[in-house]
């Protein structure tokens, strides 16, 4: 595979405490009740050059998110406390957020499930187990475009 030089594209970035963003990687939410899927996701984007911060409910993930500004969020739809649609709907309402694309991994794989989670908000779907590669395709396609990639 051929990881992501994320310094590419941030030489005339900065960030508001003055720190340059090519020293910054991408911070990647990863929420998932599974440790050792949280596990998993957390060592891959490592390797993608990615830092990431993990949540295993939908309440912390939505703390880390207002808390945090993730760049992208990597989310599990189903969640012992909240339902991951919901908690797209919740991340979305908050103004600092709702520019935040998320990818949503899930083990649910029928045509209407990928349906009603893109259409709730998710910029891309993949189900679980999942190809690393088409997972590497899908942040570098989404972290390319966010803002602080000018």
């Amino acid at each position: 595979m051929n990881y992501p030089n994320w310094n590419q594209n941030l030489a005339s970035s900065s960030l508001n405490n003055g720190q340059s963003a090519i020293d910054r990687r991408p911070l990647v939410l990863a929420v998932d009740d599974n440790h050792d899927n949280l596990e998993l996701l957390t060592q891959i984007l490592d390797l993608f050059g990615c830092e990431f911060v993990g949540a295993v409910d939908g309440y912390s993930a939505l703390a880390t998110a207002a808390d945090r500004l993730p760049d992208l969020i990597v989310l599990d739809i189903c969640l012992p406390d909240i339902d991951g649609i919901e908690l797209i709907k919740r991340i979305k309402q908050n103004p600092n957020l709702i520019n935040v694309p998320i990818v949503a991994v899930t083990a649910l794989a029928k045509a209407e499930d990928r349906d009603r989670i893109l259409e709730a908000g998710c910029v891309a779907y993949l189900s679980k187990p999942f190809n690393i590669k088409d997972l590497e395709t899908i942040i570098r396609d989404h972290l390319n475009y966010h803002p602080f990639l000018i």
